[in-house]
């Protein structure tokens, strides 16, 4: 089991329960280390003074806020750690919810982590299980502020199936306004302007068409796969791939033929008709194939299809969905068979 990163307490209105935070995600990426170019020797970051080019030990440095320009020389105000623990928030024990907002009011750019809370003891599930339903039916989240590691955080408490999740959130003095900061935004979609009705109706088809039930498990950080590969490629001594180049941008007097086209698209992969060049080409072929998967392949999971794929190296593995994979090994194993 993780080990909490804070505990305190939970309240809102007069209820409390004590509280236990986790941290909700991993990172797996890829990690290298710096090395100069033609040896195995390691390159590390020293703090070193500017001036004198000597390095400086930790303990001899303080902060400085640099007042005017400091390519001109600027001059510091000079400000010790200590000074700044003084007037840091005091350690908080307390995640009290000062209101509840609805979900759909929050845009998606002011939430920052994510991490889990848990009762602290099996007397406290009963309140702890109450907020979590609550706050699932509403869709509302508790909007509160807590200290941790003397700094202070403004968070959304919010319901996830089986569990209290915290996020933490920017200030709103920390969010750039759209307008201001990415140039040539829309001031705002005029139906009767450019975007005309029918391109309009064309998009929210193939948005339509293009829907699926979310599941988190079907998507894959194929970056991390492939920087994996790359280096286990080198490490056997074989050739890298090269890099493909990015699809063009979409012509605006061709917008309505690629809407429609991506729309036919769509239909065709909804229909099964997409997985027919991945099986063989003709329908019988596709059917051949499912019969030949058998059973085994059709009871696993898309990840145990994944793994296999690897197993056996078959090309082009993380761009496909279930159905592929599971054709793709159908002919791997009759490949086999005939060799």
């Amino acid at each position: 089991m993780a080990r909490a990163i804070w505990s305190g307490v939970l309240s809102f209105g007069l209820v409390t329960v004590p509280v236990s935070l986790y941290t909700a995600i991993e990172d797996h990426t890829t990690h290298f280390r710096l090395l100069q170019r033609g040896t195995s020797d390691r390159v590390r970051n020293k703090r070193v003074n500017e001036r004198t080019g000597r390095e400086v030990p930790f303990e001899n440095t303080v902060k400085g806020y640099p007042l005017g320009d400091e390519e001109e020389g600027a001059e510091y105000v000079v400000v010790e750690r200590e000074e700044l623990d003084r007037i840091a928030p005091g350690k908080s024990q307390l995640v009290e919810i000062s209101g509840f907002v609805d979900l759909n009011d929050v845009e998606p750019v002011y939430f920052d982590r994510t991490y889990y809370l848990g009762p602290r003891g099996k007397e406290y599930v009963k309140v702890y299980q109450l907020l979590r339903t609550a706050l699932e039916r509403s869709n509302r989240a508790g909007i509160a502020t807590f200290v941790m590691r003397s700094k202070q955080y403004l968070t959304a408490v919010r319901a996830q199936p089986g569990v209290l999740v915290l996020q933490t959130m920017h200030w709103a003095d920390e969010i750039r306004d759209p307008q201001e900061t990415v140039p040539g935004l829309p001031e705002g979609m005029d139906l009767s302007g450019k975007e005309s009705g029918k391109e309009v109706d064309l998009a929210l088809r193939l948005i339509d068409g293009l829907s699926v039930d979310w599941n988190p498990e079907e998507y894959r950080d194929t970056y991390e796969e492939k920087v994996a590969e790359l280096v286990e490629a080198k490490r056997q001594g074989e050739e890298t791939a090269v890099a493909q180049a990015p699809p063009e941008a979409t012509n605006v007097v061709d917008l309505m033929q690629a809407l429609q086209a991506s729309i036919d698209r769509a239909g065709e992969r909804a229909g099964g008709k997409g997985r027919k060049k991945a099986a063989g080409g003709s329908p019988s072929a596709v059917r051949k194939a499912k019969r030949e998967a058998g059973p085994e392949l059709r009871r696993m999971k898309k990840e145990e299809l994944y793994e296999r794929a690897t197993e056996i190296g078959v090309p082009g593995r993380s761009r496909m969905n279930r159905e592929e994979l599971i054709d793709a090994l159908s002919k791997a194993t009759r490949r086999k068979k005939a060799a």
